[in-house]
Parts: structure tokens; C-alpha cells; sequence
């Protein structure tokens, strides 16, 4: 635990400051963990030119690479930000088979100093350590904040800058509708059986992508279309050069204050927008009566208050919301709410491992449900279904599931998408929700 030096510095909105910033700094190593001004999204956080990173490759059978988890034990005090892919599940459940993926199993980068914006109350801060980058960065953004003229008409020209459209034929599904649905058959049937109880079952679509440079373009785009508290793109460098995590996801995985006071908020159930308000209250109304998907949340409830005790004191777990609703532009959620208080000599990274991988995105049983996941699915998730990660100065630990996001790697980029199924799930629908929770990253593209 650190303490920085905190500086108050002329207010300019994030999307305008960020592409400034990448024109002086450059995009590689670039952080930007976004939100939509609300409660849970009323902080933005930027970092460039970093001054540390982390990074672990592949599973625990290749040679040479490192225990991501006991990478994030050893990390230096510092502002530390990055992806851990789902994947990481090998190095805790070894005895399970787990997919390789190209994307880096974790990367975690550290910048001084970082720049803050309160939303809410429209104040900018900048933050550090280290006096020399603070004022360089200090000079900086005092003599942008002067070109009020320049920032306004980057505001006005702002939107016509997206020059990346991909055409939804030109997306390639690796697991097509009717092969969904057939996977969720086999999932029903393994349910049927007693084997699991609920499995996320999800599918990936493919694309080229022309140029490279172009992750903070994506995210610019997904972030006019789809605003969501816990949204973030974190671009590599060095060993993950060319791999980014474009995330628009509304899910809160863990955060862990340095008290040691936990709270995770699972979603599970989901129902799209309608621009007709009848309508719109009709498909709340569907997804609060529903009883499969309020089983569903329930299941992951218990789930992840079982993860927590692994790490909390006896006694200290909470639920203050169960199976609430939640609105977004695209889409319409069931989250709960799950708190704890951390065992005195427990950490972060403890409850990370207790909790990995987030149960809303796997099963129940978890073990089990991820194994039966890796024999139907026919690709690996990487950072999708992992997590973004946020360490602060003062210790304190925050991170979101990666859903609703795209990944890229060099001139590849995927968008992956999942559901529940339960016992009663209908393979048709199931295969619809898939499509109607994945259209809006692709549509935001076109």
C-alpha cells in the first residue's frame, strides 16, 4: 500500500482526453477503465506509457510459463491493471482439461501516474508517485486543457472518426444456431442425468480486421452504442503487443476493499430493450416472473456464497439484493448482490482463486460444469469469461467479468456470447437469447 500525490487538474471529457493522449504516448499499454456515470460507473480511470508490466502464457503443461496467480501475490505496490483469462482455471483445477488460447493467461500492466475523472461531479484528478512523470504529466495536461478551440472541434468531428465497419457477413460463427441448440440438448441431457445442475454455454464468432491500431477505435464505438458501469480496454505491449480486451461488460466479478470487504453481483437472466415503453415493461415483466431464470440467479447465489466462505469469516456473508433488476441501453438483467468480510489473514488473491472462474459463468457444480463446458465448446474463451482487474494504491481490488466484449489478437478479432441453460431451458430460445445478447457488439461495428 502506497500513498500518491493527488493533483486537481482542468476538467476534459474522457473520450476527448484519451485520444490526446495516445497521439503524445502512443495506443500500446494503453488502460481505460470506463463507466456510464452511474452509481456503480461514476469513476473513469486512464493510464499510458506504463512503467511495469506482468505477463504469464499458456498452461501449466508448457514449459516455461509461470503461475498467474502467484504472479499477482508477488506484485510490487503500485496502480496495476490488466486481464486474467478463463483459462487460469488450469493452474487451480489442474485435473480438469482446459483449452490453450493465443491471448496472454495474464497480463497486468502499471502506470505512474494515472488520471481520474469523477463523472459525477465532473472533476478531473491526476495521481502518482513519482514526482518527475507527475509533472511531466501535469505540464501536459495543463497546456491541452488551454486548447479549448482544438478540444471542441475534436468533440464535433469525434463521431465521424469510426472509419472501422465490419459487415455482420462478415463474421464467422464457430458453433452455428442449430448447432447451439444442440449443445444445449446435450446440457439438458447431462442435467437430466444428475451430472451437473446449470452450465453458461457459450459460443464465438470470428472476423479479420485490416489495420492495426485499432482497439481504441472498437471500444470508442461499442462505447457510444452500449454504456455499462464496468466497462474497460486494456492494449498490450512488449510480449502481449497486438492483444487487447475490448469490454462493455455490465457485471461486477470482486472487489475487495482494504478493510477486507467483499462484494461480488452476479447476473443471470436477461431480456433485450424495446423501444416501445409497453413493451419494454412487458419483457420486464417476463424476465422478474420468470422461474427458470429466477432459479438460475438463485443457483449462482449459492454458488458464490459457498466460493466466498472458503475466505470470509463464518457468519459475515451477506445478500442486501437477491435477484434484482437491472436496466442497461441493450438489455435488461436479474443481479444479485453477494458481501463478506475477509479472514484477517486472507487477501485479494485468495478470494480470487476461491472464486475462480466466476460462477455465473460456468456452473454448478462449477469443476464438473467447466469440464463438460470444455468438451462441447469448441474453442477456448481466453479473456472472455476471465476477468479485468484494477489494483489501486491503496490495495483496494476491483474487477468485472468479461462479457459483452471483444477480443483481438493481431488482425483477429472474436466476440463471444453465452446462456444459462437449466433444466428447463428451450434449445430454440436459448439460441435466440444467444443472438440478441451478442447482436449489439456486432451492430455497433457496421
Amino acid at each position: 500500500m502506497i500513498t500518491p500525490e493527488k493533483r486537481r487538474c482542468p476538467w476534459i471529457e474522457p473520450s476527448l482526453l484519451v485520444q490526446n493522449l495516445v497521439k503524445t504516448w502512443g495506443e500500446e499499454g494503453l488502460v481505460w477503465l470506463d463507466g456510464d456515470g452511474s452509481k456503480l460507473g461514476r469513476w473513469v480511470i486512464l493510464g499510458v506509457d506504463p512503467i511495469n508490466h506482468i505477463y504469464c502464457d499458456g498452461l501449466p503443461s508448457k514449459e516455461s510459463t509461470k503461475n498467474p496467480f502467484e504472479e499477482l501475490n508477488n506484485l510490487e505496490p503500485g496502480h496495476w491493471t490488466g486481464w486474467l483469462s478463463y483459462e487460469a482455471g488450469a493452474w487451480l483445477e489442474p485435473k480438469n482439461s482446459w483449452k490453450s488460447d493465443q491471448m496472454a493467461m495474464l497480463w497486468m500492466v502499471s502506470h505512474d501516474p494515472v488520471i481520474k475523472f469523477d463523472l459525477q461531479l465532473q472533476q478531473l484528478w491526476l495521481e502518482g508517485c513519482n514526482k518527475k512523470r507527475l509533472d511531466q504529466f501535469d505540464h501536459w495536461l495543463q497546456a491541452i486543457s488551454k486548447e479549448k478551440t482544438n478540444l471542441e472541434m475534436q468533440k464535433l468531428d469525434l463521431s465521424s472518426k469510426h472509419e472501422i465497419k465490419i459487415p455482420l457477413e462478415n463474421w464467422k460463427w464457430l458453433t452455428n444456431r442449430d448447432e447451439y441448440s444442440s449443445n444445449v440438448k446435450a446440457i439438458k441431457e447431462l442435467i437430466a442425468q444428475g451430472d451437473i445442475f446449470q452450465a453458461n454455454l457459450t459460443a464465438c464468432c470470428i472476423t479479420s480486421v485490416p489495420k492495426k491500431q485499432i482497439a481504441l477505435e472498437l471500444f470508442l464505438r461499442l462505447k457510444a452504442h452500449s454504456p455499462a458501469p464496468f466497462s474497460g480496454l486494456v492494449i498490450g505491449t512488449a510480449e502481449a503487443s497486438g492483444q487487447a480486451v475490448i469490454s462493455r461488460s455490465p457485471e461486477r466479478f470482486l472487489k475487495v476493499l482494504p478493510s477486507g470487504e467483499v462484494e461480488t453481483r452476479p447476473i443471470k437472466g436477461t431480456r433485450p430493450r424495446h423501444q416501445n415503453p409497453i413493451k419494454d415493461a412487458d419483457l420486464v415483466g417476463d424476465l422478474i416472473c420468470s422461474p427458470k431464470d429466477r432459479a438460475e440467479n438463485i443457483m449462482i447465489v449459492d454458488l458464490l456464497r459457498n466460493d466466498l466462505g472458503k475466505v470470509c469469516k463464518p457468519g459475515s456473508i451477506i445478500v442486501p439484493q437477491l435477484v434484482g433488476l437491472e436496466s442497461y441501453r441493450q438489455v435488461h438483467h436479474l443481479t444479485s448482490v453477494i458481501q463478506g468480510s475477509l479472514i484477517e489473514n486472507k487477501t485479494w488473491v485468495d478470494l480470487l482463486k476461491a472464486c475462480w472462474p466466476g460462477g455465473s459463468i460456468s456452473g454448478a457444480p462449477k469443476l464438473r460444469a467447466c469440464e463438460r463446458l470444455n468438451e462441447i465448446e469448441p474453442t477456448s474463451r481466453g479473456p472472455y469469461c476471465g476477468s479485468l482487474m484494477h489494483l489501486d494504491w491503496d490495495g483496494r481490488f476491483d474487477s468485472s467479468i468479461v462479457i459483452r466484449s471483444l477480443i483481438l489478437h493481431g488482425e483477429t478479432l472474436r466476440a463471444h456470447a453465452g446462456c444459462g441453460i437449466v433444466a428447463d431451458s428451450c434449445p430454440q430460445r436459448e439460441a435466440e437469447e444467444l443472438t440478441w445478447k451478442i447482436m449489439p457488439l456486432l451492430q455497433a461495428l457496421e
